[in-house]
């Protein structure tokens, strides 16, 4: 391995997760909805890792397509900052859309009331039951695939001079192993993120405020948007 080849890997797991932990919406949308929505472990991670495959594999294919037609770096860089805000748009109306969902299913699930009847008082439930452990909540492919679109949007800034600087130099093995530690490193440091995240997440008891766990998951998927747009993360 010569030092380009060394230096550009070092530098791929650097950037790789650095770019992950200070990027919220690489993770955050995935905590809150998996809280929200009783996902699985194994579902939680399968959904992490492969809207991170999608996000990495778009700015990889943007590149090979921008050397094939023989674009500039600075024009396929502009080219993954315009897909940003078409992926931070569409993660603030997804949030807003979940969260308004998540206000209407939180008036109707009203839980457990106590209601006084003849000096004495029982409690029965209204609408459905706050709970749906093991039951498939509506909207789970839209969740899915709005999550997955997004991620392919959305740009993989990094990657693109990793990948360019030494396929434009014919070096494609540097760039290929380039890019796919660099895939590697993103998508585990974004299981590692979630699953540390949520594992404390789900042992704080929300009480009174579970059946607001779907807008308040919504509130943080639009926040993830509006930060790539307001703060370019």
């Amino acid at each position: 391995m010569d030092e380009l080849s060394a230096a550009l890997l070092l530098t791929a797991v650097g950037v790789a997760v650095t770019h992950t932990l200070l990027g919220p919406d690489h993770y955050l949308p995935f905590i809150m909805l998996a809280r929200a929505r009783h996902w699985s472990w194994a579902r939680t991670l399968l959904v992490t890792a492969a809207c991170g495959l999608g996000h990495v594999l778009a700015s990889v294919a943007l590149g090979g397509v921008g050397l094939a037609i023989g674009a500039g770096i600075g024009s396929i860089e502009a080219t993954e900052l315009g897909r940003g805000d078409w992926a931070a748009w569409l993660l603030i109306a997804f949030g807003v859309a979940y969260g308004v969902w998540g206000v209407r299913r939180a008036l109707k699930e009203r839980g457990l009331e106590p209601h006084p009847h003849g000096g004495h008082v029982h409690v029965h439930t209204h609408g459905a039951a706050t709970h749906q452990h093991g039951e498939e909540l509506p909207g789970s492919s839209v969740t899915f695939w709005t999550l997955m679109i997004a991620f392919v949007l959305g740009p993989c800034e990094p990657l693109i001079p990793l990948f360019l600087v030494p396929a434009s130099r014919g070096r494609w093995d540097v760039a290929i192993v380039t890019a796919v530690v660099f895939s590697v490193v993103t998508i585990a440091t974004m299981l590692a993120a979630t699953a540390f995240a949520l594992a404390g997440l789900k042992k704080l008891p929300l009480g009174p405020l579970e059946r607001w766990a779907h807008t308040m998951a919504g509130g943080v998927v639009a926040a993830s948007g509006l930060a790539i747009i307001t703060l370019g993360l």
